[in-house]
């Protein structure tokens, strides 16, 4: 259940409301709004009759939420999340594109994208240096030495880094270099590593699984606001089914849906979504107008000599074209693209 305070509540009401909950075994997330702040409340629903609560002061009303995912629901925060990390917000008006190579093969490389990337108006740069592959002879990545690679190139531009992690371990070295902590579609449901990437404070994209249902995804994210880190950016990269002519298929109708089912900010990964580079673009713009607040898109100088998924990879010449094709296109949905 949620129980929405006062506009005009005192820190100390909250404290109080909070404190009964606790007294009866739930576990509480205080999620704040433009206007109001709520109390999230999760535990047996059958503990008490949480009626009485609505007597206690600075307390609005309290409502049952009936989604098995609470805290990410639209019922917990009517208004969209928007995560702000220095000059940059990511959901609201504004639209974010991470740009970047599949894995991070040498200091030149990533330095060398992300000039191109930056140039184009990417605000994020991404880049793989722990790479879960299907087979275990392709390219795992370079490990610590691609992070610091990431680091250096993200700094030389100005850009904040995103990149995956694989393994609860690794959260302290990843989250050393990087802003935005990635969970790929292969660890969507490895609960251990939710956890531990919601006790850090570092925003973490969410990649949707395999073959994974919108529920399923929400409930992986639930795993990490329960454990008090709210910073979530869900990532819509295609789910598998009978169709092979594409690497995956972009559920185009998971952006609007997602966003009116939870209020975490949505980006959308059309080059796994394609497996092809051309596919991009036009998947990036129908992205773009089905609601997304961002994309995540794969770059690299030299497509045809990429360690890893080459053939979904823009160069730089089409990621500045396509770059400019979303600018004239944001006014047009309500938003704004800004370098």
């Amino acid at each position: 259940m949620i129980v929405v305070m006062d506009a005009k509540a005192t820190q100390r009401e909250i404290e109080q409301v909070k404190s009964r909950l606790k007294e009866l075994g739930f576990q509480t997330h205080v999620i704040r709004g433009v206007k109001k702040q709520v109390i999230g409340a999760v535990g047996d629903k059958s503990i008490a009759d949480a009626g009485f609560l609505e007597l206690l002061p600075g307390v609005e009303k309290v409502m049952p939420v009936l989604k098995p995912y609470k805290l990410v629901s639209r019922e917990a925060k009517p208004e969209g999340t928007i995560i702000e990390m220095g000059n940059l917000a990511i959901g609201g008006e504004n639209i974010v594109v991470m740009a970047g190579p599949c894995a991070v093969e040498s200091r030149e490389q990533i330095v060398e994208t992300a000039r191109a990337v930056k140039e184009a108006g990417a605000q994020i740069l991404r880049g793989g240096a722990f790479k879960p592959r299907s087979s275990p002879y392709s390219f795992q990545g370079l490990g610590i030495e691609g992070l610091k690679y990431l680091r250096e190139a993200a700094e030389e531009t100005g850009m904040l880094v995103v990149t995956e992690v694989l393994d609860s371990q690794d959260i302290p070295a990843v989250s050393e270099y990087s802003d935005i902590l990635q969970i790929g579609a292969r660890n969507m449901q490895n609960f251990r590593l939710l956890r531990a990437a919601g006790k850090q404070e570092k925003p973490v994209l969410l990649k949707r699984g395999l073959a994974a249902t919108i529920e399923e995804w929400l409930m992986a994210a639930e795993y990490i606001m329960c454990e008090g880190n709210y910073r979530i950016i869900l990532c819509e990269r295609g789910i598998r089914t009978f169709e092979n002519s594409t690497r995956n298929t972009l559920d185009i109708s998971a952006v609007p849906l997602v966003k009116r089912l939870s209020h975490l900010p949505v980006v959308v990964d059309p080059s796994h979504a394609s497996g092809k580079w051309y596919l991009v673009a036009p998947l990036a713009k129908a992205s773009l107008a089905a609601g997304a607040d961002g994309l995540l898109i794969e770059v690299h100088p030299r497509p045809e000599e990429a360690r890893s998924d080459g053939a979904q990879s823009l160069t730089p010449e089409n990621f500045k074209t396509l770059m400019e094709d979303l600018k004239k296109m944001a006014p047009f949905l309500g938003r704004r693209l800004d370098s």
